[in-house]
């Protein structure tokens, strides 16, 4: 379902939209989706940043371990 939304321009910005033949509505909605996303993305990246600095570190030598582990069981 879509719903409409009005902002103001000023009136020159509005006789130049009426010289081009270009579907403004369109443009501005896709502007509005790359926006949010752009928004939303840079909101994960803070949350995942918070996520990895709150977390504890791997044991020194877990890595090594584990690898050395996964090859003699095969």
């Amino acid at each position: 379902m879509s719903v409409t939304i009005t902002f103001k321009v000023p009136r020159e910005i509005k006789k130049k939209m009426k010289k081009y033949k270009i579907n403004w509505s369109k443009i501005l909605r896709e502007f509005l989706i790359k926006k949010l996303k752009e928004l939303e993305a840079r909101e994960n990246i803070k949350r995942i940043h918070k996520l990895i600095e709150n977390s504890t570190s791997v044991p020194s030598g877990f890595s090594i371990g584990s690898i050395r582990e996964d090859r003699d069981s095969h």
